[in-house]
């Protein structure tokens, strides 16, 4: 049986997501009884996720053991293994996908990120790899750096749906949606059906706290601490509404075109003196995804408060707070530029990790 607290999380507008992916659970139908049991309508991954679910167990041991055998090279072989695990939860979650008109039911897979800095080859990337994954509810991830935009941009024009991620900033995000409706208009210039056009934008939170909490404490203004994340992330919910209220858009609505719902990443709570439900709890709205690792999933089940909107009637405390870091003296400008650069970063080391572990498979 479903949570009665998931159940009034979905009921409020928001999609759960699981930030999680393996072979094994794959395998055991893990995903099949969360999507069941716990209100999980969609999948996401990342460079992290892989490195990790491919250093545990043998569910990986067969394919390794043939790509070595074909003689296959490293980055075609985390391709063929990636690829193998998004189409099968894909198709897992293909009856989500066509209950709801293809908005939810949906598996996330990241172009390398070692390509973030490069508009051309992620382009190339994206297209590869929605060619090889060959599912209709497939979302390709691009980084939202100043290289990604046109990426996001020439995804969309030709009918890839595209999983935005790594956004921290304001400034950036309304880049982003501008990247995406920018997409759009080329894709409807070409004639192409925008009703199957999906995507979503990744605002990442905790990271967003861990970073700011740790130059509270050197400007000695504790009491500020753990407020950063929730607040960027309404205030982006409002950037968001903006749009969504623009001629531009209604122009793209009246053509079939459909949202880029605010996602929110990193919801996993970094700090054990905050609640470990805080980034759910504290970011309902109607329209959004909230994405969680199956820990902080299980504690929203168990304990989660959810009353309503938790992010619309929060704007003025939200823009109170931002205003109150920077009299405390936080840069935000400088927090979400190392942000974006620690995410990729970590997500490269994440990758040759990767890289490493599947090069010692194929070893014969």
């Amino acid at each position: 049986m479903s949570s009665e607290i998931l159940n009034k999380l979905s009921g409020q507008g928001v999609s759960i997501w699981l930030d999680d992916i393996s072979r094994e659970r794959l395998r055991s139908g893990n995903l099949e009884q969360l999507i069941r049991e716990k209100n999980v309508v969609g999948v996401t991954s990342n460079p992290t996720i892989f490195a990790g679910a491919l250093s545990k167990g043998d569910a990986y041991d067969a394919q390794l053991h043939d790509l070595a055998v074909r003689g296959v090279d490293v980055g075609e072989a985390v391709r063929a293994i990636t690829a193998y695990d998004i189409r099968w939860a894909a198709d897992v979650l293909r009856p989500v996908y066509d209950g709801t008109s293809g908005v939810d039911g949906r598996v996330s897979l990241e172009v390398d990120p070692r390509l973030a800095r490069d508009s051309e080859k992620t382009i190339a990337e994206a297209r590869a790899l929605w060619w090889l994954v060959d599912r209709p509810n497939l979302f390709i991830k691009i980084p939202a750096t100043l290289e990604g935009l046109p990426a996001i941009t020439q995804a969309i024009s030709e009918g890839i749906s595209v999983n935005v991620t790594l956004i921290f900033s304001l400034e950036r995000y309304r880049a982003v949606m501008d990247a995406w409706l920018a997409g759009l208009e080329a894709a409807q210039a070409k004639g192409l059906n925008l009703a199957t056009i999906e995507s979503v934008a990744s605002f990442f939170v905790s990271r967003v706290d861990t970073e700011i909490d740790k130059r509270l404490d050197k400007l000695g203004k504790p009491e500020l601490k753990g407020k950063a994340g929730v607040a960027n992330a309404r205030l982006a919910y409002a950037a968001y509404e903006e749009v969504m209220s623009s001629e531009r858009w209604q122009r793209l609505r009246a053509a079939g075109a459909r949202p880029q719902r605010p996602l929110w990443a990193s919801t996993g709570v970094k700090n054990p003196e905050y609640s470990d439900t805080m980034y759910v709890d504290e970011l309902v709205a109607p329209g959004t995804v909230n994405t969680m690792p199956e820990k902080t999933l299980d504690a929203v089940a168990d304990h989660a408060t959810v009353t309503g909107d938790t992010v619309r009637p929060f704007y003025e405390q939200a823009w109170n707070t931002m205003a109150a870091l920077k009299e405390a003296g936080v840069d935000y400008d400088d927090v979400v530029r190392v942000l974006e650069d620690e995410g990729v970063q970590k997500f490269e080391a994440s990758w040759n990790e990767l890289l490493e572990s599947v090069t010692k498979n194929l070893v014969r």
